[in-house]
């Protein structure tokens, strides 16, 4: 059920995703309010800086299957899904997730104690409703993107009788469901992050740490001579 077998499709879903920054300034901006306006900055701010730590994480994964095509990225987890071999990665993306998408508990954004609800505060009606369901939806692009990076798409887990008689697209819906289950869950559990300990744990854990698993995957990978080409 592939739409379109795009050879840069991982390429494409992350500039698409990334495209949501220009909303939030250009709805802070519009509001002419200062509140606003700094909660625009504030989520530009947050969503760029983990993008940073994402893509290096993306492409730990694409080094491992040495081909940016989604579908390509999924047959590449058909003997052992990625989030076994680079679970450090897979920790760190779906933390990072969370982030990006704004979501408990990185969402300084919409920080009700400081800056009176964020870039959103001038909008009502539909206006309003609008920025809750792109955020959602992309809630859903990343728990899609998370599945396909690192759990095997709509691989079944087990390549046994009982399992490939569940459609793949099936199974790809009950991962995504699971994600989003995991973003509930961290609303609940969790308080909410200092806009400090946000950009320290981005800037100074996510990013070096992502980077030198890079380096040991490149490393491991040319070593063994198992590098994909």
């Amino acid at each position: 059920m592939v739409f379109a077998d795009l050879n840069v499709g991982m390429l494409y879903l992350f500039a698409i995703s990334s495209l949501g920054v220009y909303g939030i300034i250009c709805a802070g901006w519009a509001s002419n309010s200062k509140y606003a306006f700094l909660g625009a900055l504030r989520s530009a701010a947050q969503m760029v800086s983990y993008e940073v730590s994402m893509g290096v994480i993306i492409i730990c994964v694409l080094l491992c299957v040495g081909s940016l095509n989604i579908s390509q990225i999924v047959l590449a987890q058909t003997n052992v899904w990625f989030c076994i071999p680079l679970f450090p990665m897979f920790i760190m993306f779906a933390i990072s997730i969370l982030a990006e998408t704004n979501r408990h508990p990185f969402d300084l954004p919409e920080a009700e104690a400081e800056l009176v609800s964020g870039y959103n505060v001038e909008y009502s009606a539909m206006g309003f409703a609008l920025f809750f369901l792109g955020e959602y939806a992309n809630m859903l692009l990343m728990s899609g993107m998370t599945v396909i990076l690192f759990l095997g798409g709509w691989l079944p887990p087990f390549d046994i009788i009982p399992f490939t008689w569940v459609p793949g697209s099936l199974w790809f819906g009950m991962k995504i469901c699971i994600f989003v289950i995991f973003f509930i869950w961290a609303r609940a559990a969790f308080p909410r992050y200092r806009y400090d300990q946000l950009m320290r744990l981005g800037w100074k854990i996510f990013l070096p740490l992502s980077l030198g698993w890079l380096f040991f995957t490149a490393g491991i990978l040319i070593s063994f001579n198992i590098l994909p080409h």
